[in-house]
């Protein structure tokens, strides 16, 4: 054991050195090497001292950068690889940064111009109602509050749009019955008003009943000329004015072709006739209605079916009305007319006030099956009196029934619709 003594500065080595110098490692040190020191000092340096004052934070220690193991060269991107050489095949291949053409779905939806129409980009207010509280609304307001319509009258503007269609010639419609007294007249001159009344073109309504038709007694009289004498006019017809003198026009702008009013002589109006007459009006009118009798082997019937597009069926909500309506489809089909029973509408009329002890719903069921279309119009006092048909006169419930009924035979004209032939207006 050696016991240090407070002199230890003058001990030397052999080398001539003192042992502080040979114990601190007193060595010359190079000028790239940045390593500590081997051994400590025994006392702690004034910076690290707690007498030491403000401290200031040390630099970051130093490390020297890791070299890397050499290793394979990474691999560069396909850019910066030389291109392939050029072969006589190459000439037929697609460039790669060609572009591919579309590969979507053949009917998949894609835009296009048509869609940037008014009807699209424009926003349009809402309609001003034209009754009730909301129109009182929209006034008071001076139409800075607009409720809009009620769902009735959008129901209305509706069925109007769709009266309105536009018909690609002439629309011929037979008003059929094989039992009188169910309202199939009446349920002409309702149908008819209420086309002329809503659209701008002509509207005719024929009375091919062999059996003295009443159809001229339900408007006004304006000639005493029938169909008779249209067809005795026939060479000299060469404008619209012609045919206009043969007929008489309700206020709602039908026109009405009388039927003979002699029994004996409307016998002799056939089935050529009757073809006649319509070759002459279908150049004038574009819809053309015809009220036919109750005898459906009448020789008149054959061309009143053959040249119609449509068929409006009337019966009455009782069971002997029906059985004849039900009837009147069976031999429709058995005599190759099975296209127009499926363009047929039906039309149940009630012809007397009250209700009816027929399950209405179960009526309908059996001719919407058979038919495109079933309506009921309801009863009606204005109707029921057999006088001249005048809309306003209807109950809000008929006028409603017959418009409806109008929407449902019009929605049928783009499917069946003929051309104009001979002079025009």
């Amino acid at each position: 054991m050696h016991v240090r003594n407070g002199s230890s500065a003058d001990r030397r080595s052999p080398d001539g050195r003192s042992d502080d110098a040979r114990d601190t490692g007193d060595r010359p040190v190079s000028s790239d090497s940045m390593s500590a020191p081997r051994s400590t000092p025994r006392q702690p340096p004034p910076w690290q001292t707690p007498d030491s004052g403000d401290r200031q934070p040390l630099p970051p220690r130093y490390n020297p950068p890791v070299p890397l193991e050499p290793g394979p060269p990474p691999v560069q991107p396909d850019r910066y690889l030389p291109a392939p050489p050029y072969t006589e095949d190459a000439r037929t291949q697609p460039d790669r940064w060609s572009p591919q053409p579309w590969s979507g779905a053949p009917n998949a939806y894609r835009p296009n111009s048509q869609e940037l129409g008014a009807d699209s980009l424009l926003k349009r207010p809402k309609r001003a109602s034209s009754s009730g509280w909301r129109r009182g609304v929209h006034r008071l307001t001076g139409g800075v509050i607009s409720p809009g319509e009620s769902t009735a009258e959008e129901r209305y503007r509706n069925q109007v749009e769709r009266i309105r269609q536009p018909v690609l010639g002439d629309y011929r419609i037979a008003f059929l019955s094989l039992k009188g007294g169910v309202g199939k007249t009446t349920t002409t001159l309702g149908l008819g008003s209420t086309f002329a009344s809503l659209r701008g073109d002509c509207v005719i309504a024929v009375d091919a009943n062999p059996d003295f038709g009443t159809l001229g007694e339900r408007v006004p009289r304006q000639t005493s000329s029938t169909v008779r004498d249209l067809l005795a006019a026939a060479p000299h017809i060469r404008r619209y004015s012609d045919i206009r003198e043969h007929t008489s026009q309700a206020p709602s702008r039908l026109e009405v072709l009388a039927g003979e009013r002699d029994p004996a002589a409307s016998e002799m109006f056939g089935e050529q006739d009757y073809r006649a007459v319509i070759d002459m009006l279908q150049v004038y009118y574009n819809l053309i209605l015809t009220d036919c009798g109750t005898g459906i082997m009448h020789s008149a019937m054959n061309g009143v079916l053959q040249l119609a597009n449509a068929l409006v069926l009337v019966s009455s909500p009782a069971v002997d009305g029906a059985r004849s309506a039900a009837a009147t489809l069976d031999w429709l089909e058995l005599h190759g007319y099975g296209h127009l029973v499926e363009r047929t509408v039906v039309v149940i009329s009630s012809v007397r006030p009250g209700s009816s002890a027929v399950d209405m719903n179960l009526l309908q069921q059996h001719f919407l099956e058979r038919c495109r279309a079933v309506l009921v119009v309801p009863f009606d006092e204005h109707l029921a009196e057999g006088a001249v048909v005048d809309l306003d006169q209807l109950r809000p419930q008929t006028r409603s029934a017959f418009v409806e009924l109008a929407a449902m035979v019009a929605d049928d004209f783009p499917a069946a619709s003929g051309r104009h032939s001979g002079p025009q207006r």
